[in-house]
């Protein structure tokens, strides 16, 4: 299928075939037939894009403060990598699109193929012919309202949340600030609820567009006295800010026609300085808009299908989107005027050359469209390509599944730095990260579905990179089917899973197995090692992991996809520590700091015993400040001592003798080592680069210290 996509590091924006998505469960595949160009909030993106290095930076103050404070932390090469890999990222464009149900997930009722809707979100309803949408961000359409008219829903619903914001009333007089379409949109609702209009723009053509919808509009220069005489003095009950620029002004205006103890409310992007004068003086409420109204940015709402009660929260973006859809369908809200400029997809990147003013035509609403009218057949959910130099046969076939950050940042580069393998397929669900992976490293297909992996004759290593909840799951599949598998940490999130994992790793002749624990393999890991292992006592270990906070909305929190950070990010130190001892540990016990409302099991300490009488103290915090060093490790046995900084340096004293090693421009944590190790292995036929027992008892470590911190007591740690 089609997509059109914005690269940020060159600014161009590009229609490229990639494959259709793949509906996860609680939500549908919708075969698009209008998207429109939210011009306000897709020429910003335009803009920044088309920046220079040195123009995003001074753009974006706040991220060049996060690069060097990475820079500090991890070394210039290290976090250079880390930028380009950003800006390398495709960014999918749209928000707002309308088309016919293809397919339904699991979790879905009162929708079949077959239906029409009106789809919304960012990353969702996006300028492509097929989208996947959750439940909460689709409303079914009536006869009456037509596929143009409804892609505009979604912005008609962030005008609907201001205006629902404004608690305005029938008869009550309203004015609106920037006439572009959120403005126009605004000014429809607002006469639809029965509320006098009065608009204020600099554009004549949408002044006029304005008093077409039943406003009485002027431009700026005439705002203040016409505002004046309109209200009779007193002034408007609501403003509603719904123009795009970094000036103050709009917010200085809306005070001057706002009446006293009025509302104000900002929903477009604008200047946010308040002159304190008049807003004090009239006893002003301001508000900034979210969005579609409450559900927004709320994964449970929008991915988990987790309805708010209708008792208790009226309009949620949900109902807000069947609300303006009940208006396109009655007549009181008519977008057909709005619409300027037309483009079929494969004209997608002269769409945008328009509204970033490249054409200098004037512009308003801008559609994409999609064909229509052929019988619709099952979607290609694969797209084979042409790599370039791709190595001699007889190396292992590679398949993998998942290209997040994890994937594009870390391990493909390795995987191409390394060789070794052939690049057969990248697989994800949604099909675009799919497409520009397998094109930057050279692989053979990108697909939406893991079964072209799973089980492909032609892949004899699977990399599993998706998120946590489909590990064990792919991993057994993989196995199953004889494949090796690289499996990035963890190994699995349930005891359950583990067991059947562990079950049929003692099959034979199994095939090999390894997690992503790389830090063992780093070269400061493999010094301090050497140092300890003539070793006759047992060594205390103190690891201190500065992690960082997650808001509590993120999925690695969630018990069902993540596992939590102690199983899904805290088994990484584990392992080090059973990597420095040589066996699992036996026993955990566990203490945290309140959660609060803040944390969610986020600021740990474990205290870790070994069969040889080891302890190991690990320290997860959440608490700290992201730019300080995240992990330092200080080893304690038989008169030696060794610390580790954040793999940046490595100290080691025996005798009163001191040897210090430093890697000042780039950490080295393991990645690559672990991976020549483990491809090693299955080429040659040799034992895995990671013990099965250490795998197993790591992770059923992790899952004692969950329990430990539930039970405030030790937990013995099932090792087989």
């Amino acid at each position: 299928m089609k997509q059109l996509l914005q690269n940020l590091r060159d600014g161009k924006a590009a229609v490229v075939e990639v494959p259709v998505p793949t509906p996860k469960p609680g939500s549908v595949l919708v075969r698009n037939a209008v998207s429109l160009i939210s011009a306000g909030t897709e020429r910003m993106v335009v803009d920044f894009a088309g920046k220079s290095l040195f123009g995003k930076a001074r753009s974006r103050p706040d991220l060049v403060r996060q690069v060097l404070d990475k820079a500090r932390r991890e070394g210039v090469l290290t976090t250079l990598d880390a930028v380009f890999n950003r800006l390398d990222q495709p960014m999918a464009l749209g928000y707002s699109s309308a088309g016919t149900v293809v397919a339904v997930g699991a979790d879905v009722e009162g929708l079949k193929p077959g239906d029409r809707v009106a789809c919304a979100g960012g990353g969702y309803a996006v300028h492509a012919e097929y989208v996947v949408v959750p439940k909460h961000l689709l409303a079914a359409l009536p006869e009456e309202v037509d596929f143009e008219s409804a892609a505009f829903t979604t912005l008609g619903a962030i005008a609907l949340h201001g205006f629902r914001l404004a608690e305005t009333q029938i008869g009550e007089r309203i004015a609106v600030i920037g006439l572009g379409l959120l403005g126009l949109l605004s000014v429809g609702i607002a006469r639809a609820a029965g509320c006098s209009v009065f608009g204020v723009d600099l554009d004549p053509r949408r002044i006029a567009l304005a008093e077409q919808m039943g406003a009485i509009a002027v431009p700026r220069s005439a705002a203040e006295e016409s505002g004046r005489s309109l209200s009779e003095g007193r002034g408007f009950d609501a403003v509603l800010i719904c123009a795009d620029t970094p000036s103050s002004d709009p917010v200085e205006l809306a005070g001057l026609l706002a009446r006293e103890r009025a509302k104000v409310i900002a929903v477009g992007a604008v200047g946010l300085s308040l002159p304190r004068k008049i807003y004090y003086e009239k006893e002003l409420q301001f508000v900034v808009s979210r969005s579609y109204g409450p559900g927004r940015y709320d994964p449970q709402y929008e991915e988990g299908g987790v309805d708010y009660p209708y008792g208790y929260v009226r309009w949620t973006e949900g109902r807000n989107l069947q609300a303006v859809v009940a208006l396109l369908a009655s007549g009181m809200l008519d977008v057909k005027p709005l619409i300027t400029h037309r483009f079929p997809i494969e004209q997608g990147e002269v769409a945008y050359d328009l509204i970033s003013g490249k054409s200098g035509q004037p512009f308003l609403g801008v559609l994409l469209t999609y064909p229509q009218g052929e019988e619709w057949t099952a979607p290609l959910r694969r797209v084979e390509l042409s790599p370039q130099n791709q190595p001699l046969e007889g190396l292992p076939g590679l398949g993998v599944l998942g290209a997040g950050n994890y994937a594009t940042a870390v391990f493909l580069p390795v995987v191409q730095k390394s060789g070794g393998v052939k690049k057969v397929g990248i697989a994800t669900a949604g099909g675009v990260s799919a497409r520009h992976a397998a094109d930057r490293y050279g692989f053979e297909f990108a697909s939406s579905q893991e079964s072209d992996v799973l089980g492909n004759p032609r892949v004899e290593i699977v990399a599993i990179l998706t998120r946590h909840q489909h590990h064990a799951r792919q991993v057994i599949r993989a196995l199953q089917a004889g494949q090796h598998v690289f499996c990035e940490k963890p190994l699995a999130i349930t005891p359950e899973e583990l067991d059947a994992i562990q079950e049929l790793l003692m099959q034979q002749p199994p095939a090999l197995l390894t997690v992503g624990f790389n830090r063992r393999f780093a070269p400061f890991s493999q010094k301090l090692s050497g140092f300890l292992s003539d070793r006759h006592e047992p060594m205390f270990i103190q690891y201190r992991v500065n992690a960082g906070y997650l808001p509590l909305t993120h999925w690695l929190h969630d018990p069902q996809q993540g596992g939590g950070r102690i199983i899904g990010e805290g088994c990484h130190f584990i392992d080090y520590l059973t990597f420095l001892v040589g066996k699992p540990p036996i026993r955990v016990r566990a203490a945290g700091l309140p959660d609060g409302e803040r944390y969610r099991q986020d600021n740990v300490s474990m205290i870790l015993t070994f069969e040889d009488g080891s302890i190991g103290s690990l320290t997860y915090l959440a608490n700290g400040d992201k730019s300080f060093p995240k992990e330092r490790v200080e080893v304690f046995c038989g008169g030696r001592v060794a610390v580790l900084d954040d793999f940046r340096s490595l100290e080691l004293i025996h005798n009163g003798h001191r040897q210090k090693f430093t890697a000042r421009l780039r950490q080295d944590k393991g990645h690559q080592a672990l991976w020549q190790a483990f491809v090693e292995a299955v080429r040659q036929g040799g034992s895995p680069p990671i013990p099965y027992d250490h795998l197993l008892g790591v992770t059923r470590a992790s899952f004692a210290a969950v329990e430990s911190l539930r039970q405030q007591a030790d937990v013995e740690i099932r090792l087989a």
